[in-house]
């Protein structure tokens, strides 16, 4: 007999702020709560998608991220290790595999991307820095005009260590509006127009 599933609460809506829509809903485990924001990106899926998959350049404009390395590729996924460096926290790292699937709809391409931990794929945990365990989450990619694209991130983390309740929660909103500001600008760069 299967085990039940845990329930997970409604979504909430958090805040609409800088043309990111924030949502939260409980969640059973140690991360409490899962994260859902929703935003307009001014370019194609498949130049978003680029900025995506362009995990080496993470170091150079996503927010926080001082390490970023693609460590291997099997199938239709992608094994990366992270490290990232925020305000008033230790550094905290984590080795996600990375899936992708494609699918073709109307108006373009429909891009999935799911990822969950996979630490023991990644290199071994260094002296001070936290090691991050649980981290699920997707970035969804729909075409809704030839050069817009409807992205919608989800994230459930356990960000490990000591730090405060409210600490957390408004850096999770902050983070993640940097998160869609940094790609909002990277799109533009010329050289994802070319793969």
């Amino acid at each position: 007999m299967a085990e039940p599933q845990p329930t997970l609460g409604e979504w909430k809506l958090i805040s609409s702020h800088e043309n990111v829509t924030l949502y939260r809903r409980t969640r059973p485990g140690p991360g409490h709560y899962e994260s859902k924001a929703i935003g307009e990106v001014a370019a194609s899926t498949d130049i978003v998608q680029a900025v995506i998959d362009d995990v080496d350049s993470y170091p150079n404009f996503m927010p926080y991220t001082v390490e970023s390395r693609i460590l291997k590729r099997e199938g239709d996924s992608v094994i990366g290790y992270q490290r990232v460096s925020a305000p008033l926290t230790k550094d905290r790292d984590y080795t996600l595999r990375v899936r992708k699937t494609i699918k073709k709809v109307e108006g373009g391409t429909r891009y999935l991307n799911q990822w969950t931990a996979e630490n023991a794929l990644g290199p071994p945990e260094r002296p001070g820095i936290i090691r991050v365990n649980l981290c699920e989450g997707s970035w969804l990619l729909d075409p809704i005009g030839p050069n817009l694209t409807r992205a919608t991130y989800t994230v459930y983390t356990d960000s490990g260590g000591a730090i405060p309740g409210f600490i957390k929660d408004i850096g999770s909103q902050i983070g993640i509006r940097k998160i869609f500001a940094a790609i909002r600008t990277q799109v533009k760069d010329p050289k994802y127009a070319t793969r």
